[in-house]
């Protein structure tokens, strides 16, 4: 009989990631019995070079799966530029499904999936980063029995998502790189407790979104808040996750909350923009309105664009000085 192992490793890792990830896959064995799964977040529009960083620096060869592919022990796969990296049984999928907390790869999406399909084996580690991706897929890993780590709040670049997934799970390990790279060997050759019965609707429906959409006759998960989405201005549904309180609107786009307040604030800055650029057009309108007025001989009406230009031009400064502030938890 097979005994099951915690041989699936997934990292969500942002700002600071490659950095930690070099650190990290540098002192990895090469008899590391596991497969380590990798989130970094990366513009979409730039190919990532983090497999060859990878492999360069560790024993460990590192590549960008192909939709379909079998993974094996002892190998690193990293997700691709626009790509979420998700886990099925014994496969790697990689989807242009929507995006979670403003990213594709996203973290909470590769951790959700490897918690679906594989439970106890799983060991969620995130690392340094900003803002609050992983959180949520570390709830999925933690309820399922797997591992929760983080890296040690003072050692991270960015401290924001080991942070937040402090503040939002029972992790197991707070855990310095050299000290990760340590104890994941252990780790990974303990055996896994038992998997539970059957995983909670709730997570089926989100693993499944990611690859199939939201069937017509099914409901979004959630009740609908008071806010729209920021990618798609659809209806947000709030969903309650252990302590946990997140968002996900009708055709998928997910957000933690400090993810939403970002999307928000930019929305925001976006917005104060459009109506610095719309005000001091209203401003240089009336002013020409207002000399053609003078040329004419009509005083009254001079006097009239006069006063819309002196409008536009005082709420235009008070837009201004907000986005000279640049404050946007203030604005929000």
């Amino acid at each position: 009989m097979i005994v099951a192992t915690r041989d699936i490793v997934v990292i969500g890792a942002s700002a600071g990631g490659v950095e930690a990830l070099t650190a990290l896959v540098r002192k990895l064995p090469q008899d590391l019995p596991a497969s380590l799964f990798v989130v970094q977040h990366v513009s979409s529009e730039h190919k990532s070079m983090l497999p060859r960083i990878l492999s360069t620096a560790g024993k460990l060869p590192a590549t960008h799966p192909t939709d379909g592919e079998k993974f094996e022990r002892g190998h690193i796969y990293v997700a691709p530029a626009d790509h979420h990296l998700l886990i099925e049984a014994n496969l790697v999928r990689v989807v242009r499904g929507p995006r979670e907390n403003g990213h594709r790869p996203a973290a909470d999406a590769l951790f959700r999936s490897a918690a679906r399909a594989h439970g106890p084996r799983v060991i969620g580690v995130v690392l340094t980063g900003a803002l609050d991706d992983g959180t949520a897929g570390l709830v999925s890993v933690k309820r399922h029995g797997g591992l929760a780590v983080v890296q040690n709040l003072e050692e991270a670049y960015f401290p924001d998502m080991p942070r937040a997934a402090m503040q939002h799970v029972d992790v197991d390990a707070v855990v310095t790189l050299a000290e990760l790279a340590r104890k994941l060997p252990k780790w990974t050759r303990q055996k896994a407790p038992a998997a539970p019965a059957k995983s909670p609707p709730l997570l089926d429906l989100e693993s499944r979104l990611q690859l199939e959409g939201i069937p017509q006759e099914v409901v979004a998960p959630g009740l609908h808040a008071a806010f729209s989405c920021p990618a798609c201005g659809g209806v947000l549904n709030e969903i309650h996750d252990g302590k946990l309180t997140r968002f996900r609107c009708r055709v998928g786009h997910a957000y933690n909350p400090e993810a939403l307040q970002h999307a928000q604030s930019l929305d925001l800055e976006t917005a104060l923009w459009a109506a610095l650029r719309a005000l001091e057009e209203q401003a240089e309108l009336a002013r020409r309105l207002a000399a053609r007025a003078r040329n004419a001989k009509q005083s009254k009406a001079a006097a009239r664009y006069d006063a819309r230009v002196s409008d536009s031009e005082r709420q235009a400064g008070t837009v201004r000085q907000a986005l000279r502030l640049g404050d946007r938890k203030q604005l929000l």
